[in-house]
């Protein structure tokens, strides 16, 4: 066999050699430049429509929002399955912790294995711990969510290798975002559930399905976990409508649902942080900031609390706030706390994630 050695070449024909090679490797698709945040080299999230970036977009669902007027305020007016005018808290986080400027979607069939290393959401919209929530609206069931994030790391060892891959997992700060939908729907507005369980009990399902989620994350890897808390579901446009508010008040039943939820939540997280090893498990109350939100507005520069955006501001949410009826949309929606009847405007949604910031997220680092 012929070997070639190096010395065997003029200094001019070594650099050509050389430079070819790295030209080479520079261009392939296999070498992927490793991003330099060590301290929290990606953001991960699973759960609802709060952090969901577009994994909805290819499914049958009603329950997607890939049509104007969502996203008007987004790059230039693109609607990207967030359910809101602008940015969602995913785009907000990855941004303040300074990794990228958007957290992509992982079934967003234009991501890049380079994506991968700094991050996804496998959030669906429509989801919840409660393994009927999901069915109700045909979205991506938690567990689903779990399966697509075996499948991202096992993309991820073949990319950075399994050493990288474990160092990104522990490192990560992995957002949960869930229960929304199962207290304001599945229990409240549909009823499925009232007839089997009260408050109480309903909320003990859900912590169930909580707690083995976030051992299940643990196992795979992950060790500083965020699971944020129900908000005060009542104050939610379409629950005062629906369940029993007012324009002047909340809805009582649904934000004593989530505050029994998450005085469970608060106490469970406690504990996993105490015995999953290594692991790092917060609770992120986001009940208050938002109550106080919607109780005080005009505290943050907002006019409107209680109704959102688009059409009446009462019931329109993703199909109903659709393009046929988008010329309905408020002019100026720095002026709503809500884009829709369910979820916050990009301006509302800063001001949260600025809070969350500065008080939680910064006990992982």
């Amino acid at each position: 066999m012929l070997q070639l050695k190096m010395e065997h070449f003029s200094l001019s024909t070594k650099f050509f050699f050389l430079s070819f090679v790295f030209a080479v490797l520079c261009s392939s698709e296999a070498v992927i430049q490793i991003p330099n945040n060590e301290t929290v080299p990606a953001v991960i999230m699973f759960g609802d429509s709060i952090v969901d970036t577009g994994n909805n977009n290819g499914l049958t669902s009603a329950m997607k929002c890939d049509f104007p007027p969502y996203g008007r305020d987004f790059n230039g007016g693109m609607p990207t399955g967030r359910f809101s005018n602008g940015k969602v808290p995913s785009d907000f986080l990855v941004e303040e912790l300074g990794i990228k400027d958007l957290l992509p979607a992982y079934r967003d069939p234009s991501l890049q294995p380079k994506d991968l290393l700094t991050g996804v959401s496998f959030a669906s919209g429509g989801t919840g711990y409660d393994p009927l929530t999901p069915k109700i609206v045909s979205v991506i069931p938690l567990s689903e969510q779990l399966q697509d994030f075996k499948q991202y790391i096992g993309k991820l060892k073949g990319i950075v290798g399994e050493e990288r891959t474990n160092f990104i997992l522990a490192k990560s700060v992995v957002f949960v975002v869930a229960s929304s939908n199962d207290i304001a729907n599945t229990y409240f507005l549909t009823g499925i559930r009232k007839a089997e369980y009260d408050i109480p009990s309903y909320a003990d399902l859900l912590l169930n399905s909580a707690s083995n989620f976030i051992k299940e994350l643990h196992g795979l890897g992950a060790r500083r976990i965020g699971v944020f808390s129900a908000p005060p579901l009542g104050c939610v446009p379409s629950q005062r409508l629906l369940v029993g508010g007012s324009e002047t008040e909340c809805a009582k039943q649904p934000n004593q649902a989530s505050q029994v939820f998450n005085d469970k939540l608060s106490r469970e997280l406690g504990y996993l942080n105490n015995n999953l090893p290594n692991a790092k498990v917060v609770y992120i109350d986001v009940y208050n900031p938002i109550l106080d939100l919607v109780t005080n507005p005009k505290k943050y520069g907002f006019e409107i609390a209680n109704k959102g955006c688009c059409g009446t501001g009462t019931v329109e949410v993703a199909i109903l706030c659709n393009q046929l009826d988008h010329h309905h949309t408020c002019t100026d929606d720095s002026k709503y706390v809500f884009f829709d009847s369910y979820h916050p405007t990009e301006k509302a949604y800063k001001i949260i994630v600025n809070q969350l910031i500065t008080k939680y997220i910064y006990n992982f680092i």
